[in-house]
């Protein structure tokens, strides 16, 4: 059976954020890692999530770093920014300025430290995925957010339409596997070490899932 994300299946890769050594973003080489990547045959890069640093660049960077890596890719390699935000006015400013670079879709964590309730959670990713036109991948790593969204909240927010796909990084199997149960969202694995055992859900499941790699690259 189809699932909803399916045009995001293969290896995606969070993208590193290179810096000079006086702290300022070097987009020489982030050029050359989007090149690399091309070459290499990797099929849609994150960049500007936690593994890019995210956490410690101002709103200017993480915005320059999504044009220009978007820039860069031309249309040669699928590129999916992490946009997500505790502060809702945040990620729908961020997803907005996502879209009109041209990313092919955005990656949404869940609200950190804020602990949302679950409905808080559908709210939050309501509002976004209703202003913004863009693909959304919600990414659950309760271990960074401090709190889970559960799969029954998942296959609620599963229900807007341009929400396609979850990033899963409980570890929980269980988890993957009500999801799985629940709704048709394409499931991606954040945790390197489960990706087979996810595959192989998916297999039991009937459904195609697909695979991320959160290692930098």
């Amino acid at each position: 059976m189809a699932t909803k994300g399916e045009k995001f299946a293969g290896l995606t890769v969070a993208l590193i954020t290179p810096f000079k050594s006086g702290g300022d973003v070097d987009y020489d080489a982030l050029n050359r890692l989007v090149d690399w990547h091309v070459e290499q045959g990797t099929d849609c890069l994150a960049p500007v999530g936690t593994t890019g640093e995210s956490p410690t660049l101002d709103h200017t960077e993480h915005e320059r770093i999504i044009a220009a890596v978007c820039e860069r890719a031309r249309g040669r390699i699928k590129i999916m920014p992490g946009t997500g935000s505790n502060s809702t006015r945040e990620a729908l400013r961020l997803t907005k300025f996502a879209r009109q670079a041209g990313a092919d879709a955005s990656l949404q964590v869940g609200p950190y430290y804020n602990k949302p309730t679950q409905d808080g959670y559908y709210r939050h990713f309501a509002a976004v995925a209703e202003a913004v036109d863009l693909p959304l991948i919600l990414y659950n790593i309760p271990g960074r957010t401090g709190s889970n969204i559960l799969p029954e909240t998942i296959a609620r927010i599963a229900q807007l339409p341009t929400v396609v796909a979850i990033k899963e990084a409980t570890g929980s199997m269980d988890q993957a596997s009500a999801i799985a149960a629940l709704c048709n969202l394409t499931l991606l694995s954040g945790d390197d070490s489960l990706t087979l055992p996810l595959l192989s859900i998916a297999a039991a499941a009937s459904c195609r899932w697909s695979a991320t790699s959160c290692r930098a690259t």
